[in-house]
């Protein structure tokens, strides 16, 4: 007996990388082993020097082939044993263990938009929908467009074992959101990943494109981000660290250091408009969705819990998110003594 290995990557393309998988056929039982690519068809490679290594890193039961099938997350490498200027997750770790005794956990909603015939699902070919305003969260043929490819979605990542808790309608037609989380640094952006890949793979099967452009139609519509919960040890238990944390994203050097890492094309979403704050002007407030930062109502009645960064795009690598966000926030709160 043998069992399908879809091994699954991040390849080179910019601004924004890609998935890539190709499918191994392994024995029953045997071990995911390394395996090579053409980097040159990856934007990973010249032709004339073009292996690259697939190293498995996280794996899954495959919902879509089911049986003992996998899904197979890979870190990308050179064939010398270094980690691929592309591989991200590499740069993650080493962040992730020096900060590991703060406990740092995560949630991002990943919003994205389904795209048909060249338009936002939901959209006339000719014109323009109604405007936004009964999309989000809404019920009905006239405001929602593409829930069974959510729901066959959602049902696959629970079937993988993926931490994925929840989804929602997004305020444009055809736009979507669903959430990862909590979890730690690592976990989230593998988990987040594997989710992406699957979003991609249903919607073949309807003829829709998911896109995470960051702002899918121009005009008077929201973006697509990908809020990013945080919190640490001492964050979930106490306001001083929520404080903290919040002053440190805002110190100098780090607005620009964020903003690059966040995604491609974020000066189109973070406009000060549409539920955003500007890209160059850091602020955090209670319950401020034109903020920066905003720290939920609860935390600041409970005095404890987390902070949500409102600028990332919908189409960050939460490989660097996390390590941003991991090394600003978890130094300054080392620093003040709050772990």
């Amino acid at each position: 007996m043998s069992y399908k290995a879809e091994y699954i990557w991040i390849d080179g393309t910019e601004p924004s990388a890609r998935l890539r998988s190709k499918t191994k056929i392994l024995p029953d039982g045997a071990a995911l082993p390394d395996w090579g690519f053409d980097g040159s068809s990856t934007n990973q490679a010249p032709g004339d020097n073009s292996d690259c290594v697939l190293k498995p890193v996280f794996s899954c039961p495959d919902p879509i082939r089911g049986g003992d099938h996998k899904l197979v997350l890979c870190e990308v490498y050179l064939v010398d044993g270094t980690p691929h200027p592309t591989n991200h997750r590499a740069e993650l770790l080493p962040v992730a263990e020096a900060y590991a005794a703060q406990d740092s956990w995560f949630g991002i909603e990943q919003e994205y938009t389904f795209f048909q015939e060249g338009r936002p699902l939901g959209f006339p070919a000719v014109g323009f929908p109604a405007p936004q305003g009964p999309y989000y969260c809404g019920v009905g043929a006239d405001e929602v467009f593409g829930r069974e490819i959510v729901e066959k979605h959602l049902d696959a990542c629970l079937e993988a074992g993926l931490a994925i808790s929840g989804i929602n309608a997004e305020v444009m037609p055809g736009q979507w959101e669903f959430q990862v989380g909590p979890a730690g640094p690592v976990d989230v952006a593998d988990h987040l990943w594997m989710a992406r890949w699957l979003l991609y793979r249903i919607a073949e099967e309807y003829d829709v494109a998911a896109t995470l452009d960051a702002k899918p139609a121009k005009g008077d519509w929201n973006g697509a981000g990908a809020h990013t919960n945080f919190s640490t040890k001492a964050m979930r238990e106490g306001y001083d660290a929520i404080i903290t944390a919040c002053e440190a994203l805002g110190a100098p050097g780090k607005v620009d250091e964020h903003i690059a890492g966040y995604g491609h094309g974020i000066e189109e979403r973070l406009t000060g408009a549409h539920e955003t704050a500007p890209h160059d002007v850091f602020s955090y407030g209670v319950s401020d969705r034109g903020a920066s930062v905003r720290i939920p109502w609860q935390v600041e009645v409970d005095k404890k819990g987390y902070i949500e960064d409102r600028r990332p795009n919908a189409n960050i690598d939460p490989y660097e998110v996390t390590r941003l966000l991991v090394n600003t926030c978890c130094a300054a709160l080392e620093k003040a003594g709050q772990v």
